[in-house]
């Protein structure tokens, strides 16, 4: 299940909804940039700067360029019109999901479910221009590598 599958919403309006959430929530600076193959969206929060990135599809994936045939990529192009819609399409469902991921953040953020820095941890960029992501998860992943995951519970006895 893709959320916001077919969405009609436009991505200007998602990256206007999100400007608007993000100063709701009292952020005193909010950038928007975009590139071929993904967007940053940057804002200042709670003394912290917080780093999203929205990968964007290709406009050359075959999904976009190719008619279905039983649910594969057959080898049909679409007409170029299509090609461009079934992209811009793709694009705005992954807008709204990002708007989706913020406004859930912040919404936990609201209810006490966790702290901002605990909603965030990952998306807060360091002094380096990194985020903490960046900089944890690939040591994590090291770490972790061919380990079994710990147990969720602790063993009977120990409560």
């Amino acid at each position: 299940m893709t959320y916001a599958k077919g969405t009609k919403t436009s991505i200007e309006n998602s990256e206007q909804q999100i400007k608007t959430m993000l100063r709701k929530a009292g952020a005193d600076a909010v950038a928007m940039f975009e590139e071929r193959t993904r967007a940053v969206i940057g804002f200042h929060l709670n003394g912290l700067a917080i780093q999203f990135r929205l990968p964007l599809p290709a406009k050359d994936d075959p999904k976009f360029l190719y008619k279905p045939v039983f649910g594969r990529v057959g080898d049909t192009l679409h007409p170029k019109a299509t090609q461009e819609a079934l992209w811009v399409q793709a694009c705005r469902e992954r807008w709204r999901a990002l708007h989706l991921c913020i406004k859930a953040k912040l919404e936990a953020v609201e209810q006490n479910i966790e702290t901002f820095e605990e909603a965030f941890l990952s998306h807060i960029q360091t002094p380096d221009g990194r985020t903490v992501g960046d900089q944890v998860i690939p040591e994590l992943k090291a770490q972790l590598a061919g380990k079994p995951p710990r147990a969720l519970l602790p063993p009977p006895g120990n409560h």
